[in-house]
């Protein structure tokens, strides 16, 4: 095995490095760490060989990844990417060495921009940005943008950790205000739209689409109540795992690390009448239209991060689009999901069931913390890992974004059913 790995193209970028021989060994020939047998250990071929299944992909990487982000990427992709790490397409450079100005990544970000209009049926109305920064970087973009002056009211409905970040960052940069709040329900719920209090001179009314930490997942959207006010929505970790219909929204944005690329891309969609306005004060690195009369190439963006969201979009639009993306990801949060309710109150989600999200999936155990923390170090050996609950809830939490096969899925309910069997 460790003959082969030494020899076959790409292997060694799969393996732990080996640990520092002593000064007599160095004349030694090198030989690879070995993983427990139970973990599949083979050299990753290029897509035009590989004939593995992702699910038996997946599983041969020794882990399921329920990360929620940096999270799991699918492995064709990543696989892809290695091919062309060392040699961009014959260009004999790494796309991560060449100038964001060259024909390479020109063609490389047009074509993930066209991508992913095609995906989203992204307007011409509409402009597609590649920013840096995160999202957090758009909690005051998007104010600094969108209100005229600070004194400009804006409305937010704060539904989990993230929209309460993003209210009080804008709070700074405009007359923002609460119009609906889920603190006191602990974040479990999310309101009728009829009872969202806006100010009817609200600029813009801001969503979390879905919270990440939390597990809830608006399943529509509601309008604002000024007739010329914008929908804003912070996207990130449920962008690119459904079909929406972005005319809807004035602002759209998502950090890539969840569903559609590596950390260090922040995407961003807006209005293209929209553009132009941002306060006297906004940054250069924050005002829209220094991205967009740039093609997002003011400065050197996040070229890798680009390019593999540029891959990630080529894989969606192979599996048929988001409307059957969606079907999958419904079919794995349902699996999970059941298993919790019919475990008789041994497994707790406590969002309420009507806004459940389909990308985090929260759960407490009856049993307490304890349970959890077993729970939560059983699954890891059983390559089952980063399942341990945001730090500021606890618990545990399965991040199950598009790139997590339904294989992952079955085996963590699989390992729940065994784990309450053995522990009632």
């Amino acid at each position: 095995m460790a003959a082969a790995a030494a020899t076959t193209p790409n292997s060694l970028l799969l393996r732990r490095p080996a640990a520092p021989k002593p000064a007599s060994a160095a004349a030694s020939p090198l030989r690879l760490p070995t993983r427990a047998a139970r973990i599949s250990c083979a050299a990753v071929a290029t897509p035009a060989q590989s004939s593995s299944s992702p699910a038996t992909a997946a599983a041969d990487r020794g882990v399921y990844n329920f990360a929620a982000g940096p999270a799991t990427l699918p492995l064709s992709v990543l696989q892809r990417a290695q091919a062309e790490l060392v040699d961009y397409r014959g260009s004999g450079m790494s796309i991560m060495e060449m100038s964001h100005r060259g024909k390479e990544f020109d063609a490389a970000i047009k074509k993930a921009e066209a991508d992913l209009r095609a995906l989203l049926a992204v307007p011409d109305t509409h402009e597609v940005l590649f920013l840096q920064g995160g999202a957090t970087s758009q909690f005051a973009a998007a104010p600094l943008n969108l209100c005229a002056s600070p004194s400009d009211p804006a409305d937010f409905v704060v539904s989990g950790s993230w929209s309460d970040k993003a209210f009080k960052e804008a709070k700074k940069f405009s007359a923002a205000s609460v119009a609906w709040s889920g603190k006191d329900g602990k974040y479990t719920s999310l309101p009728p739209f009829d009872a969202i209090e806006q100010n009817p001179e609200a600029r813009f009314l801001h969503i979390c689409s879905n919270e990440t930490i939390h597990g809830v997942e608006f399943k529509d959207y509601p309008e604002p109540k000024n007739k010329s006010g914008i929908l804003v929505a912070d996207m990130s970790s449920n962008f690119c795992s459904k079909p929406v219909d972005v005319s809807r929204f004035g602002l759209i944005y998502a950090g890539a690390q969840k569903n559609v690329g590596p950390s260090g891309v922040t995407i961003a969609i807006v209005r293209k009448d929209l553009v132009g306005s941002a306060q006297p004060i906004t940054p250069v690195m924050l005002d829209y239209k220094t991205h967009a009369d740039n093609a997002s190439l003011y400065n050197t963006p996040p070229c890798f991060a680009i390019y593999i969201c540029g891959l990630v979009f080529e894989d969606l639009l192979a599996q048929g689009g988001l409307a059957e993306v969606e079907k999958k990801n419904a079919h794995k949060a349902g699996i999970i999901y059941d298993a919790i309710d019919a475990s008789g109150g041994y497994y707790i989600c406590p969002v309420e069931k009507s806004v459940r999200s389909l990308m985090n999936v929260p759960f407490t155990l009856a049993k307490g913390g304890d349970f959890e923390k077993q729970f939560i170090a059983e699954a890891a050996k059983e390559g089952m890992v980063q399942l341990k609950g945001h730090r500021s809830v606890g618990g545990v939490r399965a991040s199950i974004y598009n790139a997590m096969p339904l294989a992952g899925v079955e085996k963590l309910v699989a390992f729940m059913k065994d784990f309450q069997a053995r522990n009632p």
